[in-house]
């Protein structure tokens, strides 16, 4: 039985816990004495206390995040009903800023705050020997990387082949974007790169064909992200996927010729647009160059294979609906296979909070806290675009209505304005915004587009059918028999890359969502 043990609550089980295998790795003498146990955010938190105290730790440390704060507190609050002579320690965002007032923090024995990678251990040492300190919130200090030894081992064969493998060659972040953790993180810190090149090496020989990059600025370091790119690119097999998430106005030539010679759908960038107003841009204090941005978004899908995946923010201080949309319809001008529409969060510790009486910000006091209204975007509208994010991820960014989803704004109107009516009506119609089922949302689209927007029917039928193919069904379905000149499909399905993750395979073939058709 270990005398540790660590554990968190993912938000899904394909997610696997980064943060407590850096601590596993960097136990060093008491690394035998101690285990990683990982639960979902779907299990009771009774049925976690059980499998827990079944290992008789003598230390039960928690990753504390935004999406499992409320079954963390359960957890905690029946582990200490139950056992109160266990040591309870938390760490993680949630827990390392504004910890006054927190129930679960009143509930643990010590919280460490900031990256805890080398503090843990101290704190373990100390409990095991009997002598814990008196302090019960512990700030540690930043750990110089050349001094952290690498959590890659702690991957196992399930996790390398059914799991996200998460990899970091850097920490922090130059920027000071006011809604973002990360602005507090500075300065950036490079892991040695001879030694993490090793560790990729490791796990390529290991079978592992997904790397997902956390670094908040990958391409920031030339020299680390060119000999990345490099070392990935010499080495590169078929099936192989990398996905970072990157500065979207730094872009040079130099990794432009690397990006460029990557099989299509390989590489993901996931680029932080955030917003496209300057009023929002200078409140939040969001530095970017807008006409760069644009330059590298029609470069990496003109001239590369590269999947972009581009973020925007909701509910920003300054912004109303009306510049939303404007760049929205700006950024899906630009081609991206995916727009994420994101809600604006008060995460801990943010100075977003600076904006809340000049601009009216409501945030929900539970997580994932996300803002509830503003000066400018009063609570009915923000459900609105609450809808209409998920609606827009289930058409627009699943890959699944390339054909069909751009006859909602063919015309030359506004994608936003005519994507947020169709939300509205799809609202109407179903009442709710998940457990929708692809034939059902497919038909709705079809009704949408005939009865909404006046399309013609056997040309939306046609459209809908070969969006229906592309998910390798060889069935048509009822609602489009009567408008097609023969009641079949057009083909056997189009072909998915081979290996490649699901989402990013269906962008591989059709045009992407903001195209015309």
């Amino acid at each position: 039985m270990p005398d540790i043990l660590l554990t968190t609550l993912n938000a899904k089980y394909p997610h696997t816990a980064f943060g407590l295998r850096y601590l596993h790795a960097n136990l060093g003498e008491l690394r035998p004495a101690a285990e990683i146990l990982e639960f979902d955010i779907h299990h009771r938190p009774v049925d976690v206390v059980e499998a827990l105290l079944a290992r008789e730790p003598r230390i039960i440390g928690l990753g504390i995040y935004i999406w499992n704060v409320t079954q963390s507190t359960q957890v905690v609050s029946l582990l200490k009903r139950l056992r109160p002579g266990i040591r309870v320690v938390l760490g993680g965002p949630e827990v390392s800023h504004e910890t006054e007032g927190q129930p679960i923090v009143a509930l643990a024995d010590h919280v460490i705050t900031g990256e805890a990678d080398l503090a843990f251990a101290d704190l373990c040492r100390q409990i095991l020997a009997g002598d814990p300190p008196a302090e019960r919130i512990l700030a540690a200090p930043l750990p110089e990387l050349s001094r952290l030894a690498f959590p890659y081992d702690g991957y196992t064969p399930e996790d390398l082949a059914h799991r996200v493998v998460y990899l970091e060659a850097s920490r922090g972040c130059p920027f000071s974007c006011e809604f973002c953790l990360s602005s507090l993180d500075v300065p950036v810190r490079q892991f040695p790169l001879e030694p993490f090149l090793a560790e990729l090496q490791r796990l390529m020989d290991r079978g592992l064909t997904r790397f997902k990059f956390v670094d908040r600025t990958f391409n920031l370091n030339l020299q680390t992200s060119r000999a990345l790119l490099r070392y990935f690119l010499e080495r590169h097999v078929e099936g192989r996927f990398y996905h970072f998430e990157m500065i979207p106005d730094r872009l040079p030539s130099e990794l432009r010729e690397i990006i460029a010679r990557f099989p299509a759908g390989s590489v993901q960038f996931e680029v932080g647009i955030q917003t496209f107003h300057p009023l929002s841009s200078q409140l939040i204090s969001r530095r970017q160059s807008l006409p760069r941005l644009e330059e590298n978004l029609r470069f990496l899908r003109a001239e590369t294979g590269v999947h972009v995946h581009a973020d925007l923010i909701v509910g920003l201080p300054g912004e109303d609906l009306e510049s939303f949309g404007r760049g929205f319809d700006r950024l899906l001008g630009l081609q991206p296979q995916e727009i994420q529409v994101g809600i604006l969060k008060r995460l801990r510790g943010t100075p977003i909070i600076r904006h809340d009486s000049e601009w009216g910000m409501v945030y929900s006091p539970d997580p994932p806290y996300e803002v509830l209204q503003t000066r400018l975007i009063p609570f009915g509208e923000m459900q609105r675009m609450r809808r209409f994010a998920r609606y827009w991820d289930l058409v627009g960014n699943s890959g699944n209505f390339p054909r069909s989803a751009p006859l909602i704004w063919a015309g030359g109107e506004s994608p936003f304005a005519s994507f947020l009516r169709f939300s509205d009506w799809l609202f109407l119609q179903v009442r709710r915004t998940d457990q929708i089922s692809l034939v059902r949302l497919a038909a709705l689209l079809f009704r949408y587009l005939t009865e909404v927007r006046g399309r013609v029917p056997a040309e939306a039928a046609e459209g809908v059918l070969a969006d229906y193919a592309r998910g390798g069904h060889t069935d048509t379905p009822g609602f489009l028999a009567p408008y097609l000149p023969e009641a079949q499909l057009p083909g056997p399905g189009l072909p998915r890359k081979a290996r490649l993750p699901r989402r990013q395979a269906r962008h591989q073939v059709g045009p992407p969502p903001g195209s015309p058709g």
